[in-house]
């Protein structure tokens, strides 16, 4: 399965708030050691705290290092763990066009628009025992477009329906997504991923530091 995380995304979160709690915990006996001026103690908390901070960084950079780039060919679906079940995104299509004939009141392209049919599919194989057949509301996403020079390009618009709009198990839609880029730039990839800034602290996510990233061919 390609997917956004190489690490059980469950076990990523756990990991992320049991860290957090547990600095939080630790800094909260630092400042009080501090107000009590009990200066061996709070640095013995100081190191223990940086020792949880520094393996967690750690197990991140293993994990990230540990990444394959993949570059998946038209129709092959990247998942996006939800937690307790994954939504498939693929691409459907992909169009070059000078206007946007069905979107209202939009200029002709600068250059020339790269119109990415998006699929979103929800994949009712993965859902968890508990979660039943309700509704899914897809987090946040951003979706950058790169030419055959490495530079990148962020949506100009989008129709078909939202990539935010909610979903049961089985259920799928496509959103196409407009780019505008140069005349003389070829399109080459398609790069979709969470937007939420969590993520990049997440032991496993692409988003992560140095994580390699799963992405579309055009």
């Amino acid at each position: 399965m390609n997917a956004n995380v190489n690490l059980a995304a469950p076990v990523g979160a756990l990991a992320l708030l049991g860290t957090g709690f547990l600095l939080f915990l630790a800094a909260l006996v630092l400042i009080q050691s501090l107000i009590a001026r009990k200066r061996a103690r709070a640095r013995v908390v100081l190191a223990a705290m940086l020792l949880i901070a520094g393996a967690y960084v750690a197990a991140i950079l293993v994990f990230s290092f540990a990444s394959h780039e993949k570059i998946l060919a038209r129709g092959e679906e990247k998942h996006f763990c939800e937690l307790d079940c994954h939504l498939a995104y693929s691409i459907a299509n992909v169009t070059e066009a000078r206007t946007l004939s069905d979107a209202p009141n939009q200029a002709p392209a600068q250059g020339v628009y790269t119109i990415v049919t998006l699929k979103t599919r929800f994949d009712e194989t993965t859902i968890a025992p508990w979660r039943g057949n309700g509704l899914l509301n897809p987090n946040s996403r951003v979706l950058t477009l790169i030419d055959d020079r490495g530079n990148r390009y962020g949506p100009t618009i989008q129709t078909g329906t939202p990539l935010a709009t909610p979903l049961r198990p089985g259920e799928s839609y496509t959103t196409e997504v407009a780019f505008d880029l140069p005349a003389d730039a070829k399109p080459a990839t398609l790069l979709v991923n969470e937007a939420a800034w969590e993520t990049h602290l997440v032991i496993g996510h692409e988003n992560s530091p140095l994580h390699k990233r799963v992405k579309f061919q055009l």
